[in-house]
């Protein structure tokens, strides 16, 4: 008896990519997809997909996974906790953090967070490199080895006082990364606005969870922009900005990119499915739905709605950033915390996709292609991890079997990270991922994880064609170059 063509064959679903629908079975030999068509051979092992949709995997592009916060407070999360939540929503592929702090070497920093990650992580991964003291050692030196090791991307933040850098230091940073061939993706809001505002509300003794949307006031996202925008323009440098919350935000993002500025943007299920109104609630409740930028109103959902429709951003990501609800997460200043003493983030992670679908392929808005484009294929197009995002000959098969059908109501401690509870609890969706697949090995089948701690890869990535400048920066940055 001959051996079968395919170590496995997924059989009878309905394939979507960001470009196609259509019913066919998929081969996979070893780590890839060898063959799309119908009535394949056998396989050593097949799932029948009847009624199913088959999808990509999903690429999360913005996730805070074990990581010390500049207040020197460890998120909830480990590699394991969070990539088997990646897993378990459907997302085989996730881009984390290695964050330097003041004072840290980053070539040291990246050593130690592989150190992790090769313990814990149970789907695939890469890095972006946090850039919170970007010294001439750390420009000069670390920066062209980590990138030429395949650390295409850098981040930096316009605010929080132990991280953000200044304009003359952004440029500094836009500069080492046009040197070196690198990405830069920057949390943009004007720090200046945020702090004002912060410490009147103190001073007023407005302290709740609630106040804490006031305190970034909507005008300090688009100035920021703007400014970064310029910056960029000035030395010809693409960059990405993280977390659209705002209709200013996004118009912002659109009239650059119509004047040429190589300017990209993510959104995240937030900014689509929460208000304001979400942190007022009685004591601390309101402290679930802090995260920064805050969410804001349901006008500022239609446009980042429509921003997506539109192409003007680019992205969904999850900004996975899990604290618990006591002493050792959010409340780690005591038992009555001002908003400002609360730590900003929320998990979400696995609910990403669920969330999503729900919105955009079980009620129609924008449908099944652009759930796949905006949550996998343009990610993995724009951080550039070949092989990912898509289903094609030749690519990992890295799929998600998804049940669209089945009606989910989630809760608290039904989710697989640390943090202890989701956002979205109370919230029902219809369509689930039922089976799990990253480069052929199957990491959740009925309802159970299959895959060993430290069994993902790490992704060494060049920037790719997104991070290429378009021509040459100003006239008078030119005469740097000539």
């Amino acid at each position: 008896m001959s051996e079968p063509a395919y170590d496995l064959v997924i059989r009878g679903g309905t394939v979507a990519t960001a470009c196609d629908v259509m019913e066919a079975d998929l081969g996979i030999r070893g780590e890839e997809v060898v063959a799309i068509g119908r009535q394949l051979g056998p396989g050593r092992r097949e799932i029948d997909a009847g009624g199913r949709l088959v999808l990509p995997g999903g690429v999360d592009p913005h996730c805070h996974v074990e990581q010390l916060s500049a207040n020197g407070l460890l998120n909830a999360d480990t590699w394991e906790s969070a990539t088997t939540a990646a897993a378990f929503g459907g997302t085989t592929t996730i881009i984390s953090f290695a964050a330097q702090h003041v004072g840290m070497r980053l070539r040291d920093v990246v050593a130690d967070y592989h150190r992790r990650a090769e313990r814990g992580a149970v789907v695939d991964y890469s890095f972006h490199m946090i850039l919170a003291d970007p010294t001439e050692e750390t420009l000069k030196e670390d920066v062209p080895e980590l990138v030429a090791t395949g650390h295409a991307s850098l981040k930096v933040f316009m605010t929080y006082d132990r991280l953000r850098v200044d304009d003359e230091k952004l440029l500094d940073v836009l500069w080492a990364a046009r040197q070196n061939r690198a990405f830069v993706c920057v949390h943009a809001e004007n720090h200046g606005m945020i702090s004002w505002m912060g410490k009147r509300f103190l001073e007023r003794g407005l302290l709740a969870p609630k106040y804490h949307p006031a305190s970034h006031p909507r005008v300090s996202e688009a100035e920021a922009f703007d400014r970064l925008g310029a910056a960029a323009r000035m030395l010809d440098q693409p960059v990405m900005v993280f977390h659209v919350s705002t209709k200013e935000g996004a118009a912002a993002i659109r009239r650059m990119r119509g004047e040429g500025i190589k300017i990209f943007a993510e959104t995240c299920p937030q900014y689509l499915f929460m208000t304001a109104a979400d942190l007022d609630k009685p004591g601390l409740d309101g402290a679930k739905w802090m995260c920064s930028p805050p969410v804001r109103e349901r006008e500022d959902q239609e446009a980042i709605w429509r921003a997506l429709e539109l192409g003007d951003l680019q992205v969904i990501s999850s900004d996975h950033a899990p604290y618990r609800l006591d002493e050792t997460g959010k409340f780690s200043a005591g038992p009555n915390p001002t908003f400002k003493q609360i730590a900003n983030g929320m998990p979400g992670v696995e609910l990403r996709l669920p969330v999503l679908f729900d919105a955009m392929v079980s009620k129609g808005r924008l449908g099944l292609q652009r759930f796949v484009e905006l949550t996998s294929t343009a990610p993995a197009r724009i951080y550039n991890l070949p092989g990912k995002g898509s289903i094609a000959v030749g690519h990992d098969a890295d799929l998600a079997i998804w049940n669209p059908d089945r009606e989910v109501t989630i809760a608290d401690g039904t989710t697989h990270d640390l943090s202890g509870y989701t956002p979205y609890a109370g919230r029902t969706v219809r369509g689930w991922p039922e089976t799990v697949i990253s480069r052929g090995r199957v990491l959740v089948e009925d309802g159970a994880l299959k895959a060993e701690p430290g069994s993902g890869r790490f992704l060494a990535r060049e920037a790719g064609e997104a991070a290429r400048p378009l021509g040459r920066p100003s006239a008078e940055v030119a005469l740097l170059l000539d």
